[in-house]
């Protein structure tokens, strides 16, 4: 029986988009470097079930790969788009490749119809051109962008710029830096977790008012020089280097490469002070002044932190109601720049007092006689210790709700478990990445393990009471 060329048309096109729509949220997870979609992706087996297998059946059989694309290759991987917690995000990026996706597609199509060309070239040519006209698209955009930016930031001779890095607590230290700021300066600071060069620039361009004094912006990394990038855009007067620990070893394999990575944010024209926490570097330099050493008399519960800080020759108080005695490095460097731009000790002191919160690091929530501590974007062992500290001062039942430590050590995952053990009645699971270490491991009276994330809302209302605790600790989406 021939088929009609225009089922097999229409076939192919929905078949090139359906593959182009997985492989551009896999570009978008992984900041659009089609390297780590391949090399350092979490769960390779997707390529092999949701791209590599079906692509390979449409060669195979041809004029019947309907037969096979409609009832199951096309429903298993929109139930794979369903069920996603990070879904793709339609940017005017995403746009633009998808519209030149599907103009190319139409194309070779009409051009097979016709005779003209051959159909073996309709999926592979489609996704490879696209990607490659998309990504030179994108780079001649950016630069372009990242050029108004840099006019932008030049223009605003008032502005100071102060950038955040380190392994741990970036985005708390900014927001901290930014409430204490706020009472003296008109300040505007990288909104959620921004923290790319691309984020950066499209925040300076978009969302940086004219009349602000104070900028603070994060700096994160996957690479070594991605740092050093954003430090050449931005130039800023004052930076900071928090605390740095294993964290992202999958990317740079040793301590000494994210230490050196972090410290590229010291290459700007304009820097006047550097403020860098102890476990980075020791050596000593003129613009340099370390901290994480003054901190005295630590008491932090599940009311807050009280903390003593040596300064200036002098010892002062401060208490807050943020959780988690981590955060006294974070406050600390907030204090430092705030007495570096001339702010008084007092005012400090009340500042610190009123900080809030950030969300989903280490936030308090009491609901229905339970007390929530939603650390949900935390992902280092010192917070994630801190955490089940915290819980272990509580009188009733502890429940912990974790994927465990993400792109780590086995040895740190090992240190986790032992804690939990020690403190926890109920484990709750999610996730695969980590669960065969934790099956083998954990030892808690209640462990529960769900592959499927979208479960523990109802698992939770099974399993916890009144009285409880629920520690969220760290929350990475499902395609981790």
């Amino acid at each position: 029986m021939e088929i009609p060329q225009s089922a097999l048309f229409l076939t192919n096109t929905l078949f090139v988009m359906t593959l182009g729509w997985y492989l551009i949220t896999n570009l978008q997870w992984y900041d659009y470097r089609i390297e780590r979609v391949v090399l350092r992706h979490h769960k390779t087996w997707w390529h092999g079930v949701y791209f590599i297998l079906p692509f390979i059946a449409y060669y195979a059989i041809q004029d019947y790969f309907w037969l096979l694309f409609y009832p199951i290759i096309f429903p298993a991987i929109l139930l794979w788009h369903r069920k996603l917690d990070k879904k793709v995000v339609l940017t005017w990026r995403v746009k633009r490749f998808l519209i030149l996706l599907l103009s190319i597609t139409l194309f070779l199509n009409v051009m097979c119809t016709l005779k003209l060309w051959c159909s073996i070239y309709s999926v592979f040519f489609p996704l490879a051109a696209s990607y490659l006209l998309s990504s030179g698209i994108e780079r001649f955009l950016f630069e372009t962008y990242k050029r108004q930016a840099k006019h932008k930031i030049a223009s605003m001779s008032q502005l100071t710029i102060i950038c955040v890095t380190g392994s741990y607590g970036k985005t708390s230290m900014k927001n901290f830096i930014a409430q204490i700021l706020a009472s003296h300066f008109n300040v505007y600071a990288t909104p959620r977790s921004v923290n790319t060069l691309g984020g950066i620039v499209r925040d300076v361009n978009e969302s940086l008012p004219s009349n602000t004094h104070v900028y603070i912006c994060e700096a994160g990394a996957r690479e070594i020089g991605d740092i050093y990038a954003i430090a050449q855009l931005l130039h800023p007067q004052i930076v900071v280097v928090g605390k740095v620990g294993p964290q992202h070893l999958e990317y740079f394999k040793t301590l000494k490469r994210i230490q050196q990575t972090k410290l590229e944010i010291v290459h700007s024209n304009r820097l006047q002070r550097a403020f860098i926490h102890t476990s980075v570097t020791n050596e000593p330099h003129e613009k340099v002044t370390f901290f994480g050493d003054e901190i005295q008399n630590l008491t932090a519960t599940l009311e807050g932190i009280d903390f003593n800080l040596s300064l200036e020759e002098k010892t002062y108080p401060f208490h807050t109601d943020v959780l988690g005695g981590f955060q006294t490095i974070n406050i600390t460097a907030a204090i430092l720049i705030a007495r570096e731009l001339g702010m008084e000790i007092t005012d400090i002191i009340k500042a610190v007092k009123n900080l809030k919160s950030v969300e989903h690091r280490l936030e308090r929530i009491d609901a229905g006689g339970k007390i929530i501590l939603d650390d949900g974007y935390n992902g280092n062992i010192d917070g994630m210790l801190e955490g089940i500290r915290l819980c272990s001062l509580h009188q009733g039942r502890k429940v912990i709700v974790t994927p465990g430590l993400v792109e780590s050590t086995r040895e740190l995952n090992g240190q986790l478990i032992h804690a939990i053990n020690e403190v926890f009645d109920i484990a709750i699971i999610t996730g695969s990445l980590n669960a065969t270490h934790f099956e083998e491991a954990l030892r808690v009276p209640q462990p529960i393990f769900l592959a499927d994330k979208s479960l523990m809302v109802k698992t939770l209302g099974e399993v916890t009471v009144a009285g409880d605790i629920i520690l969220f600790a760290n929350d990475a989406p499902n395609f981790i």
